[in-house]
C-alpha cells in the first residue's frame, strides 16, 4: 500500500497476526520527530492503534530522539494522533470493539511529503498457524530453488 519511500515497517506483525484490512491515515508529529523518521529511526514492534474519546491513536511506537535537538527533542514513546476521517474511525471504533481485532502500525512512509502510516485490523495468530505460515514459506522456496536449478 505504501506508494512513497517506506521509512520502517513492522515486519513482526505479518508473523504475529492475520491482517484483514489496512488504512493509511495521516500522523501528527513534532520537526524533530520527521527528521528522526527521515534517518530511518524508527521501530513499530510494539506499536498498536487506540480508539479514545473518538479519536485514534497511535501508542507504544518508538520513534528515537534526533541528536542535532539537544533540549528542543521529542518523548520517544508519546501516543500520536492519527489522522483519519470521521466515517473512517466511527468504522474503525465498531470493529476494534468485536473480540479478538486490533489496530497494527504495519509501515510508516513518505507520500508527497508527509509521513503517513499504514494501520491495519488485524486478529491473532495462533502457535499452530505460524508454525504453519513457516512450513509453506519453506516449501514455497525449496520449490523455487528447484525450479530455478533445473533451468
Amino acid at each position: 500500500m505504501a506508494h512513497g519511500k517506506v521509512l520502517t515497517t513492522n515486519r513482526k506483525a505479518y508473523h504475529d497476526y492475520h491482517i484483514d484490512e489496512a488504512f493509511e491515515a495521516g500522523i501528527a508529529l513534532t520537526g524533530t520527530e520527521v527528521k528522526s523518521l527521515r534517518e530511518g529511526r524508527a521501530n513499530l514492534r510494539d506499536g498498536y492503534g487506540a480508539v479514545e474519546g473518538g479519536e485514534v491513536f497511535l501508542r507504544n511506537c518508538h520513534i528515537s530522539p534526533y541528536t542535532p535537538a539537544n533540549r528542543f527533542n521529542h518523548e520517544p514513546l508519546r501516543r500520536r494522533k492519527l489522522l483519519l476521517h470521521r466515517a473512517e474511525i466511527r468504522r474503525l471504533i465498531g470493529k476494534v470493539q468485536e473480540k479478538g481485532l486490533t489496530l497494527v502500525p504495519l509501515s510508516l512512509y513518505l507520500k508527497n511529503g508527509r509521513v503517513k502510516v499504514e494501520l491495519a485490523l488485524c486478529r491473532g495468530k495462533k502457535q499452530y498457524d505460524k508454525r504453519e505460515d513457516l512450513k509453506r514459506r519453506t516449501q514455497e522456496r525449496e520449490i523455487a530453488d528447484a525450479l530455478k536449478r533445473a533451468r
